[in-house]
C-alpha cells in the first residue's frame, strides 16, 4: 500500500492505458482522480473493486492552454487537499502521408499531446513549490510521470504530429528535471511500445504491418495496458527517489532489436 493517503491524478483515464495506471494506484491505496473528456464510469467501477477511491473530472484538454491546466489542477485541490502524483497519459494519435498532414491534425495533436501536459506539469509544481510542499510530509516528493512513446526514439510512419510531440515529450521531463530536482520534484517519463489500446487499433487490423511489428518485438506480443502501469506505479512512489529525466521504454525489447 505504498499510496496510502495519497492522491494520484491520472489523464485520459477513461480506458485503456490511463484505466489500467488508475487501478494500479487504486491497488496500492491511492485516492485516484481520473480526467477524461468522455465517461468515467468503467474507470470508476474498477477501481472500486481494487480498494480504491476514486473522484472524476470530465475535462476537455484539446487547447492545450495554461489557463486550461491551472483551472483543471485547482479543481482537483479544492476536492483532494493535495497531489502527490500526476500522471500525464492523455493523448491522440492522427495518421497520414506527411505531404497531405492537415493545419488542424497537426494543432490538435500537439495542443493535446505536447502543451496540455507541459502545462499541467506546470501548474501542480507551481502549487508544490508555493505552499504545497510546507504542507506535506516532511521529505516526501512530488511524482510527475509524462507517457512517452518509441516514437520519442524513432520517426514512425505517417505520424509525424505523433512523433513530434513525443519527442517533445522526452525533451520537457529532462528540461523540467533540471530545474525541479532540487525541490524535491521527480519528473520522469514511460516509453511504451506497441500495445493493444484504441490507438494501435489500425495497426493491429492491417495485416502486414501487425505481422511486421510482432515479428521485430522480442516478447512475440503486443502489450497490455497493465504492462505500462506497473512502471508508473515505480515512478510514482518512493522507490524512484533517485531517478529524474528519465524515459523508460516498456516495449517488450522492441528498442533493444
Amino acid at each position: 500500500m505504498r499510496f496510502k493517503n495519497k492522491v494520484a491524478i491520472v489523464t485520459g483515464a477513461s480506458r485503456g492505458i490511463g484505466q489500467a495506471i488508475c487501478v494500479a494506484f487504486a491497488r496500492e491505496g491511492a485516492r485516484v482522480v481520473g480526467v477524461a473528456r468522455s465517461d468515467l464510469a468503467e474507470t470508476e467501477s474498477a477501481v472500486k473493486k481494487s480498494g480504491g477511491e476514486f473522484v472524476g473530472m470530465n475535462a476537455d484538454l484539446s487547447k492545450g492552454t495554461q489557463k486550461e491546466a491551472a483551472d483543471l489542477i485547482s479543481q482537483i485541490l479544492q476536492k483532494t487537499g493535495r497531489i502527490d502524483a500526476l500522471v500525464n497519459n492523455a493523448g491522440i494519435i492522427r495518421r497520414a502521408p506527411a505531404v497531405d498532414f492537415s493545419e488542424k491534425d497537426w494543432n490538435e495533436v500537439l495542443q493535446i499531446n505536447l502543451s496540455s501536459p507541459f502545462f499541467l506539469c506546470q501548474a501542480v509544481a507551481k502549487w508544490w513549490l508555493t505552499g504545497g510542499r510546507e504542507k506535506s510530509p516532511a521529505e516526501s516528493r512530488l511524482k510527475i510521470v509524462n507517457i512517452a512513446s518509441l516514437l520519442s526514439f524513432q520517426g514512425g510512419i505517417t505520424v509525424p504530429a505523433y512523433a513530434a510531440s513525443k519527442h517533445g515529450i522526452a525533451g520537457i521531463t529532462k528540461s523540467l528535471s533540471n530545474e525541479w530536482a532540487k525541490e524535491r520534484i521527480n519528473i520522469n517519463a514511460i516509453a511504451p511500445g506497441y500495445i493493444a489500446t484504441e490507438n494501435t487499433k489500425a495497426l493491429r487490423e492491417d495485416a502486414n504491418r501487425n505481422k511486421a511489428i510482432l515479428d521485430r518485438i522480442p516478447e512475440g506480443r503486443w502489450g497490455r495496458p497493465e504492462d505500462i502501469a506497473g512502471g508508473c506505479v515505480f515512478l510514482a512512489s518512493q522507490d524512484s527517489d533517485y531517478l529524474n529525466g528519465a524515459v523508460i521504454n516498456i516495449d517488450g525489447g522492441w528498442l533493444g532489436r
